[in-house]
């Protein structure tokens, strides 16, 4: 009689959890390594759970746009979010550190920079509300022009497309005029002449097509910037224990995953501009020169904003 009663209670209890549908806010289009990414970790969370989670993924911000993401995971108007990290420069420093010019301009160098970065993120982002499930990064970050450049003289005045605080912040140091425009605006932007030039990556690129509207792609390589994917911590705690851990699980295979993906990707997205007639090339000698003084600038800038902690997060970095 005990053996029944205790397989009773477990099938009662096994009956209680209930199937969990979650929306994820994706930013890029269903093409995008990142997007893509982001469709098989879903697909590996409702094989890991047996069903007991789906997460449909809505691509190229048409749930919320980036601005909107973290307030709507937080809110529980989507239940997973993906978006640009420095894009909440605004609120916390730690969250730019990624996007400060030249601090971290190689894959490795930037995954040694967010393994330093994450503890920081995750508890702020745990006291909102929100648990951090993974990031990946974006290739290196290049300038596009409509016409060549050699110097900064030559971007003087330019209406340069920003994207993030840090962003908004170098065009202004490099004497442009800051501009922003959200990555599905880009290409009527440029036909609008809302903006003339901008700093981005080869996938965005690639996803706006931007050989129809600029000429000229500089690898600049001057930062990496990382997405990372949240959820909502009432909507995670609500899955059983075995479920919080196949997300975890996923969402680990998803990182490393994504970091390779942008590994192998940069280059075949930078081809791709060239086939496609764009002129492909290094920093001019004095731009690059006059970009690294900036990059110095900024992470002295960037140093005073982050305080304490900010000096903890360098300290770790730089022990890796």
């Amino acid at each position: 009689m005990k053996k029944a009663l205790t397989m009773a209670l477990a099938t009662l209890f096994a009956g209680t959890v209930q199937a969990a549908t979650w929306n994820m806010s994706a930013e890029q289009p269903d093409a995008n390594y990142l997007t893509q990414n982001a469709r098989q970790f879903a697909q590996e969370v409702q094989e890991a759970t047996k069903g007991e989670l789906e997460i449909k993924v809505q691509s190229n911000s048409t749930l919320l746009k980036r601005p909107e993401v973290k307030r709507g995971v937080q809110q529980g108007v989507v239940q997973v979010g993906e978006v640009l990290v420095a894009a909440m420069g605004n609120e916390d420093p730690l969250f730019e550190v990624d996007s400060v010019p030249f601090l971290a301009s190689s894959f490795d160098e930037s995954e040694k920079l967010w393994k330093a970065t994450r503890p920081f993120l995750e508890q702020r982002l745990d006291a909102q509300g929100i648990v951090l499930l993974y990031s990946a990064p974006w290739p290196p970050q290049g300038i596009y022009t409509k016409k060549p450049i050699e110097s900064l003289a030559d971007l003087a005045g330019v209406r340069f497309r920003g994207y993030s605080p840090v962003t908004s912040r170098l065009a202004s140091l490099m004497g442009a005029t800051p501009t922003t425009v959200q990555t599905p605006e880009i290409p009527q932007a440029f036909s609008t002449g809302v903006i003339d030039a901008m700093l981005t990556s080869p996938a965005t690129g690639v996803d706006t097509q931007a050989w129809d509207y600029v000429k000229h792609y500089y690898d600049a390589q001057a930062f990496i910037p990382l997405n990372f994917v949240i959820v909502n911590k009432r909507a995670f705690d609500r899955l059983s224990p075995e479920s919080q851990q196949a997300v975890r699980d996923a969402a680990a295979r998803a990182e490393t995953r994504g970091w390779t993906d942008a590994r192998e990707q940069t280059q075949k997205l930078t081809d791709i501009m060239a086939q496609n007639g764009m002129e492909v090339a290094p920093l001019p000698p004095k731009l690059a020169e006059e970009l690294r003084a900036i990059g110095e600038r900024m992470v002295g800038e960037w140093k005073a904003k982050a305080g304490e902690d900010g000096q903890k997060l360098l300290d770790a970095y730089q022990q890796q």
